[in-house]
């Protein structure tokens, strides 16, 4: 059962990347380039772009209001988010290299890149740099906590769960009480794969 649920597992980072690489397509069709974390666009498509910008107060007015008067509760979360990204990073340079796990990247996780859309008015910018965060930030979370699982309590749930993270197919089954004791030793070292 664990060499069917690896092999499942892989099959679905292969079909992450191979997903990535779809969507990266988009730099060819929407003329953008992206080098050293900037993403540059064709001088006439930057033009075009700007045609397309929506005042502000244009979009406000167009805006329905329940969208206004739920925006402060979505930006209350930022506070929390923040504190979480502050402590998880703190857990991590601490307790990882104790624990000889390795460290997970924050910036494979927290990307900033759709303020360079011309055709974004500045609200609209804002808002998805606050999505671009939170989404990456709970992606790196996952990951910190994924790894620090597989070092402490690596044994499947019983139960059916709804997602499991890439660290899962490393995990023991559950019941299987003498693999635990033999290989624990054995399992909170094997990151090999992130070499």
């Amino acid at each position: 059962m664990d060499d069917k649920l690896a092999e499942i597992l892989e099959g679905i980072r292969k079909l992450e990347h191979k997903l990535i690489l779809e969507l990266q397509k988009g730099e060819e069709e929407f003329f953008y380039t992206v080098q050293r974390k900037r993403v540059s666009f064709e001088q006439e498509v930057k033009s075009q772009h700007r045609l397309l910008i929506k005042r502000i107060r244009h979009y406000l007015k167009d805006a329905a209001i329940l969208n206004i008067l739920t925006a402060p509760v979505i930006w209350s979360c930022l506070f929390p988010a923040v504190f979480m990204d502050m402590v998880m990073s703190f857990y991590q340079a601490i307790c990882f290299p104790i624990y000889g796990i390795p460290k997970v990247n924050r910036k494979d996780y927290i990307v900033f890149d759709r303020h360079y859309l011309s055709y974004l008015n500045g609200l609209e910018k804002m808002n998805c740099v606050y999505c671009g965060y939170f989404n990456g930030l709970i992606g790196y979370v996952q990951e910190i906590a994924a790894r620090t699982e597989q070092y402490w309590c690596p044994i499947k749930h019983a139960r059916k769960i709804r997602f499991v993270h890439g660290r899962y197919s490393k995990f023991f089954s559950y019941g299987d009480g003498e693999s635990y004791r033999k290989n624990i030793e054995s399992v909170r070292r094997e990151f090999d794969d992130l070499k």
